[in-house]
């Protein structure tokens, strides 16, 4: 399935566990010292002044680097944490890996969010990615936050509606 940012609640709802998606649009990275910088400008209500708008959003569990892109451990705590807030905030989509926490399958839930997995080849990621910038936090250098650009990115849903792919 196709789908393209900013990503309505329709699409979201639409969307169970193993279909496979392809993502076209912006989409922002952050793992573990951006994600928290990001809640705090959530909660301060600062986006807008920093061009940041995640209604309809997807985050992307990464660091950006020349070497090219690749998900993280979406369970790292600072990562995990984030989920509900960002969810909250408009995200609904948070791409990574690995297994999330039973409240947070709830929390994803709750906000009409869903989470994805994505192919674990760096090259393929790196190719459907067309621009680059630095949204926010350029001193944590490849682990700033990132607003790409991307056609056609392959992604996995893997938790939706309260059911996980992990709870087999």
């Amino acid at each position: 399935m196709n789908v393209t940012t900013p990503l309505s609640q329709d699409v979201i709802n639409s969307l169970t566990i193993n279909d496979q998606i392809l993502i076209t649009g912006k989409i922002y990275t952050g793992r573990d010292a951006a994600l928290p910088k990001l809640i705090e400008l959530y909660e301060q209500g600062r986006l807008a002044e920093n061009g940041i708008s995640l209604t309809g959003g997807v985050i992307f569990h990464t660091a950006v680097s020349d070497a090219g892109i690749g998900p993280t451990s979406s369970n790292k705590v600072e990562i995990e944490e984030s989920i509900p807030l960002l969810s909250q905030a408009g995200i609904k989509i948070h791409l990574g890996k690995g297994k999330l926490s039973d409240a947070t399958v709830a929390a994803l839930k709750a906000h009409g969010s869903v989470f994805a997995v994505t192919p674990p080849a760096s090259a393929l990621l790196t190719a459907k990615m067309t621009h680059k910038r630095v949204a926010a936090f350029p001193e944590e250098g490849i682990e700033a936050l990132y607003e790409l650009t991307v056609v056609d990115f392959p992604a996995i849903i893997a938790i939706a509606h309260g059911r996980s792919i992990f709870d087999r």
